[in-house]
């Protein structure tokens, strides 16, 4: 495998494509809006940067870095010459099913399907295409140059080669690979998205500040980063959707979302990337 392409270069998206370009893969990074794809590279070559001023890389491996990416804007030439797509767009069910649609329709036969979603059925994905057994889940993790796992989904009609290959790759790149079973949230957002729910209904009925209750978690329980601060960090939109995924995959009340963190989005509060959520940034 030589050639892979990243559709969207939002934050996942180039954080993908860095990863995959430092690695020796060439890389199409596509992207409808030329804005996007000339932030995403700017992202790239500030975190090339960044690795390159720690001593994680030297002045050859940013340039190769930086040499193996090309931008696109239409899906059906980025994905012309891939081997495996992966799909890296906002976590909105008929836009990823629409782009796993278009990618089926314009990749090769041989070509391999993957979803970065965090909570959208990997099965369902499938159903869009013509290859459901080359069809399979690689949750990155945020930022992708710095986190170790790749929470690795097997959907219902993903084959046993698939796997493998996704597998191998994934230990190629130098991140651990988690294979789990396709189910709403799959185990990383099945597990954290209550504890972000209940820290921000425990900040809603007043039992303790936003502060406290990350230092609670942080000092009592070492976790690197507080429920509130993580929240703010993936952006309360995100977290909104994917609590609204549980609740509905599972029929159970026990994910329905806090009001307060309704509340924060219906006022444009998203988070770091808004400047506000439950922070100030």
């Amino acid at each position: 495998m030589k050639n892979i392409s990243i559709i969207g270069g939002g934050t996942m998206g180039n954080g993908i494509a860095h990863v995959m370009a430092l690695h020796g893969f060439h890389v199409q990074l596509i992207d409808k809006n030329d804005a996007a794809l000339q932030k995403a590279m700017q992202t790239i070559e500030k975190n090339l940067e960044r690795q390159l001023q720690k001593n994680h890389i030297n002045v050859d491996q940013k340039e190769m870095t930086l040499a193996n990416i090309q931008c696109f804007n239409e899906i059906s030439t980025g994905v012309a010459s891939s081997e495996l797509i992966i799909e890296a767009v906002t976590e909105i069910e008929s836009t990823k099913m629409e782009i796993f649609r278009l990618a089926d329709l314009h990749a090769s036969p041989n070509c391999i399907l993957a979803s970065n979603t965090s909570s959208i059925s990997i099965s369902k994905l499938a159903e869009a295409t013509k290859r459901p057994e080359k069809v399979i889940g690689m949750h990155f993790m945020n930022p992708v140059p710095v986190m170790k796992l790749v929470e690795i989904i097997e959907g219902k009609h993903g084959s046993k080669e698939t796997l493998e290959t996704i597998v191998k790759l994934t230990q190629t790149i130098g991140k651990t690979p988690c294979v789990v079973k396709d189910a709403p949230g799959f185990i990383s957002n099945r597990l954290l998205m209550p504890m972000i729910n209940e820290a921000i209904l425990a900040l809603q009925e007043g039992i303790s500040d936003a502060k406290t209750i990350d230092d609670i978690m942080k000092l009592g329980m070492a976790h690197p980063m507080g429920p509130l601060q993580l929240a703010d960090y993936i952006g309360l939109d995100v977290c909104h959707n994917i609590l609204c995924i549980l609740e509905e995959g599972f029929q159970n009340a026990k994910y329905h979302p806090a009001e307060l963190l309704k509340g924060k989005i219906d006022k444009g509060k998203l988070g770091v990337k808004t400047g506000e959520g439950f922070y100030k940034y």
